[in-house]
């Protein structure tokens, strides 16, 4: 209780931890939403490949001194695009084609970053540095939260039909097409703006751990999208107070609670009930 008490004083005392605190809170929020829809349409590859392909982006943006935002949404959504052009336009799978675009963009981002001669950055990049969340950096997470929920509201029929059947999506008259690189846009949106908080590395974890908790618990979507935010909420708090209290880096130390969530999920929810399982498995 003393480290958990420490922590609330240390809270109310340093402008530097509200504001980490805050940002996490909101970069749960949205990767858990997003991320609900990545899993059921079954493109957690492709969220791992728009997190390792923002680097390049992100380098070329502190290069030419512009805001990362903007050149790690160009590559991001430039690398869905070549994606889906390997996948449509050759006889390899379309996991190959992930494998060889990411891998590309992410060693182009190594390269440039080392040109920047920005090694300190290229750290905080790759592991998060939450405790050192800037003014601008939460501004750009707010406004970021802002565009998935307006989005999601928006759109929320279409990317509720075109991610359980795309099929009847295109048989009803939607362009399954835009739908799909819109996703892929917003959800480069959040991987830059959680790049502070859990850095390129576990940016993915974040986007797919909480919505895969989340899963356990419900059938339904839009209470799966309820769910998965409040797991990466939980996750982003806890993990800031284990980076706080045993100097832990922030990114590894959200990314364990989650997995934690997931694990717990696992075994207890009612969905997947292990415990239960065992049980009859025992009496029969």
């Amino acid at each position: 209780m003393t480290a958990l008490s420490d922590f609330f004083q240390a809270l109310g005392k340093y402008d530097f931890l509200q504001s980490a605190l805050i940002t996490a809170i909101m970069v749960g929020i949205m990767s858990g939403i997003i991320g609900s829809f990545i899993i059921l349409r079954g493109m957690s590859l492709m969220g791992d490949a728009i997190s390792h392909s923002v680097l390049p982006g992100v380098a070329v943006a502190y290069m030419l001194g512009i805001n990362i935002l903007i050149g790690a949404s160009i590559f991001g959504v430039l690398a869905a695009m070549l994606i889906g052009y390997v996948a449509s336009h050759s006889k390899i799978k379309v996991d190959t084609a992930i494998g060889v675009v990411f891998s590309f963009f992410y060693a182009l981002g190594f390269i440039l970053i080392s040109m920047a001669e920005s090694s300190t950055n290229l750290h905080h990049i790759l592991f998060g540095n939450i405790l050192a969340v800037s003014n601008s950096d939460m501004i750009t997470t707010a406004i970021v939260l802002g565009i998935v929920i307006i989005f999601v509201q928006v759109f929320y029929k279409e990317l509720l039909i075109t991610s359980f059947d795309q099929t009847f999506a295109k048989t009803y008259g939607l362009n399954t097409q835009l739908i799909h690189y819109s996703l892929m846009l917003v959800l480069t949106l959040v991987t830059v703006s959680a790049l502070q908080t859990v850095g390129i590395i576990l940016v993915v974890a974040m986007l797919i751990t909480p919505a895969a908790t989340a899963y356990f618990w419900t059938d339904r979507l839009s209470v799966m999208l309820v769910f998965s935010a409040i797991f990466g909420v939980v996750a982003s708090i806890c993990g800031l107070y284990f980076s706080y209290t045993f100097n832990w880096a922030s990114g590894p130390a959200i990314v364990i609670v989650a997995a934690g969530l997931f694990l717990i999920s696992f075994i207890f929810s009612p969905k997947q009930n292990l415990l239960h399982l065992h049980k009859n498995r025992k009496e029969a």
